[in-house]
């Protein structure tokens, strides 16, 4: 009866998608995305090489899942390099950015959980070994790859006590976690509460491995020389991954501190966002602007502000920054504080992180800060500002707690190679 209601709610949801797509680009791009999805995924596979040792699948959300599963894999391949790597993604916003990713053979979007899309799929890619990062359960992909003995690793996953899989009626989603062969998780709840619903062997607590990525990405830090210019001999704010509500706690203070110099990575850079992220802030400059013909000599105000209107460089603009401001914490959910604090920034954010462990580890570790409204966020910036010594400790919080906590890359594949998933 449940998996009768899981498959009407499937269709329910296909077609919902397609008409929203009539108006609305997101799903006009989910939609198109999957259009004669196995003809195009059949020639796909038949290109990659035959003497492959193997095919590791590795199934994402969206764009953080990805950076979350992309140590693995990577480490997977230097490891293993006659391995092909076939990446999914049930988001546009994952596949979109990440479709041209090289450290993949294939890259494509997730056909939608029905029967025969999952056989379908599994026969055509016939994976070695699946990786899900964090979440998404799909039932029939999961379903099939147990069917035909395919191992698949949970990677970063999260579990809290409100989950359905803990509630009396949830035995439905049970049975859908026994397709896993292993879970590695962020935390010990969610060791914990795997292990109430009798996961007790095949659980490890890895920790998360976008410690791992965010410390990669320091390490292979490259310049972004008008950024450098532009911050050069100033106090710096980076507010990255903002929206309309994180934006409106800036807006005053940024109009009203001619002196700091801003730079405003909006999560949204489509057109019609930047333009109103622009009217916010007056005495802003676009990025693209002032890449191509440097700062603007006749503006009416001076320039203070830097609007970031391309996706892929935020992780870099943290390195320029005195303090960072992390948004989706006033409600649409918050961002990777990670890709800031490790470079050692004291990192700020909206009011609502309780879902996010490291948010509440780095706030009682000093490294983070949570503000409630622009009063608040006005009180800590002056606060830093007024106190080097607080602001480099803050900083130096922020950096220790990164470096405690990598190393679930390393976790994952020593599993993966002591138990031969991919020579099995």
């Amino acid at each position: 009866m449940i998996t009768l209601l899981y498959n009407t709610f499937t269709v329910f949801y296909g077609l919902g998608i397609r008409l929203a797509s009539l108006w609305n680009p997101k799903a006009k791009r989910w939609v198109r995305g999957r259009k004669n999805i196995f003809s195009r995924l059949k020639t796909a596979v038949d290109n990659l090489p035959k003497d492959n040792k193997g095919v590791v699948w590795m199934h994402c959300a969206s764009l953080g899942e990805f950076e979350q599963g992309r140590p693995v894999i990577e480490q997977l391949k230097k490891d293993n390099p006659r391995i092909s790597i076939v990446i999914t993604f049930f988001s546009p916003s994952g596949y979109e950015i990440r479709k041209n990713y090289t450290g993949a053979d294939l890259v494509f979007y997730l056909p939608l959980d029905t029967p025969r899309n999952a056989k379908q799929f599994v026969n055509m890619v016939k994976p070695t070994l699946v990786l899900w990062i964090r979440y998404e359960f799909w039932f029939h992909y999961l379903h099939e790859l147990k069917k035909k003995q395919v191992p698949v690793l949970l990677v970063s996953g999260v579990f809290r006590e409100g989950d359905i899989f803990f509630k009396k009626y949830g035995q439905y989603w049970r049975n859908t976690l026994k397709n896993f062969s292993h879970f590695f998780v962020q935390t010990p709840e969610s060791e914990t509460m795997l292990r109430t619903i009798g996961f007790t062997q095949n659980v490890t607590l890895s920790g998360d491995t976008r410690f791992d990525r965010v410390s990669a990405i320091a390490e292979d830090f490259s310049p972004i020389p008008e950024i450098a210019s532009f911050c050069s001999g100033h106090k710096v704010l980076v507010a990255g991954s903002t929206w309309t509500d994180d934006e409106e706690e800036l807006t005053h203070y940024v109009r009203v501190n001619k002196d700091i110099r801003f730079i405003i990575a909006p999560h949204e850079v489509d057109e019609e966002n930047i333009k109103d992220v622009q009217k916010e802030f007056p005495s802003s400059v676009r990025f693209s602007v002032l890449k191509q013909q440097g700062m603007p000599g006749n503006t009416p105000l001076p320039v203070n502000a830097v609007i970031i209107d391309n996706i892929g460089m935020l992780s870099r603009l943290y390195y320029y920054a005195d303090v960072a401001y992390v948004g989706g914490g006033f409600g649409t959910g918050l961002h990777n504080i990670l890709e800031a604090a490790v470079y050692g920034k004291p990192v700020i954010f909206g009011p609502y992180y309780q879902d996010h462990y490291e948010a509440i580890e780095m706030e009682a570790a000093g490294g983070a800060t949570s503000i409630e409204n622009a009063l608040e966020l006005e009180t800590v910036l002056n606060r830093f500002w007024n106190n080097p010594d607080g602001l480099k400790k803050s900083g130096e919080a922020a950096g220790i707690y990164i470096r405690s906590n990598t190393g679930a890359t390393e976790k994952i594949t020593g599993y993966i190679q002591r138990n031969r998933l991919l020579t099995n």
